[in-house]
């Protein structure tokens, strides 16, 4: 059955959220000596940029030096990445990356190797999909996946262009289910949002960041989530594997990467900055405000995640055949 989540047992607690002066270093080390800048291939309000503000101040107050969030958003992400990419790895210069740095690195023609370019720095946090539905659409997943088990575009869901997250994401849920439903490129979030109120489309599938105004007001109804086990802020709502029986789950991630040849020892620093800073209360509890849960890793550990999650996402985007628009 469709479920709704209370904004108030989302953000319960989190008020006098004040990220900056929970972390001080007692000496200056020898690195940084000068700002350090983190690029956000986004715009700014999104919820890339969202979560890089509150760490890059955090981080300020470990580091001890400014830590600048530079947005320079365009081509997918890949403008910023490649920005990144071609920058001195001189310690000063790192991307905010996320799974959109996997998925567009499958269909586009990219200034760098996603897979050679960067070094690892650290794993921030996983958040999951949600997949909603038009008011007064499915009641449940096991009746969405009935409906589009009847014909190839009976279902049409509703995708932030071409190649987006929640495009491979979708394709992924079809491939796993052996289903065809139709998908439907919008401009962005806003416009796909608008018709899927408006019941011009019957799902979508995003994060809790870009459509929790409409979920917390119950506007849309939410169906399932694309995790392996319910959200603690909302347990209510059940997995697509619970949900439909079919062996399916995707989480987006975040984290920071580095121009390739950052030297290991400043890397290791910020990775135990970003580890320390993504380990507090307040901050598992800011990150609930986006869906996301904090799941740091190692730095070879990450190095390999994001190399599968690549891996993953080009055999996807060679099955289902997704190419540029």
């Amino acid at each position: 059955m469709t479920v709704s989540i209370s904004r108030r047992g989302l953000i319960g607690g989190l008020s006098g959220l004040a990220l900056p002066a929970l972390w001080a270093r007692p000496a200056q080390a020898k690195w940084p000596d000068r700002p350090i800048r983190l690029v956000v291939p986004y715009t700014p309000g999104g919820s890339n940029d969202a979560l890089a503000r509150p760490l890059a101040e955090a981080l300020q107050g470990t580091l001890g030096k400014p830590v600048i969030v530079e947005n320079r958003p365009g081509a997918g992400s890949t403008l910023g990445a490649g920005f990144v990419a071609n920058s001195p790895p001189d310690g000063y210069t790192f991307l905010l990356a996320s799974t959109s740095f996997a998925t567009s690195s499958t269909y586009l023609k990219t200034p760098y190797d996603a897979l050679e370019s960067f070094d690892p720095v650290a794993r921030i946090c996983l958040a999951p999909m949600l997949i909603v539905t038009k008011p007064n659409g499915f009641p449940d997943m096991r009746t969405l996946v009935g409906a589009a088990r009847e014909g190839a575009g009976r279902v049409q869901y509703a995708m932030a262009g071409m190649g987006a997250v929640g495009h491979f994401t979708m394709e992924a849920f079809n491939a796993a289910a052996g289903l065809s439903m139709e998908p439907v490129p919008y401009s962005g979030i806003s416009p796909a949002q608008a018709d899927l109120l408006a019941g011009r489309v019957d799902i979508m599938v995003t994060t809790l960041a870009s459509i929790s105004n409409l979920v917390t007001s119950n506007q849309v109804p939410v169906l399932a989530y694309t995790s392996s086990e319910r959200m603690s802020y909302a347990p209510q709502i059940p997995t697509v594997k619970e949900a439909t029986g079919i062996d399916f789950a995707v989480d987006v991630w975040w984290g920071v990467l580095a121009p390739k040849g950052t030297p290991a020892p400043i890397r290791e620093e910020l990775h135990g900055a970003i580890n320390q800073i993504i380990g507090t209360e307040r901050y598992t509890k800011f990150l609930a405000l986006e869906g996301a849960k904090p799941m740091p890793q190692s730095m070879a550990e990450f190095g390999s995640f994001v190399a599968a999650d690549i891996a993953r996402w080009r055999k996807l985007a060679q099955d289902a055949r997704i190419k540029a628009s």
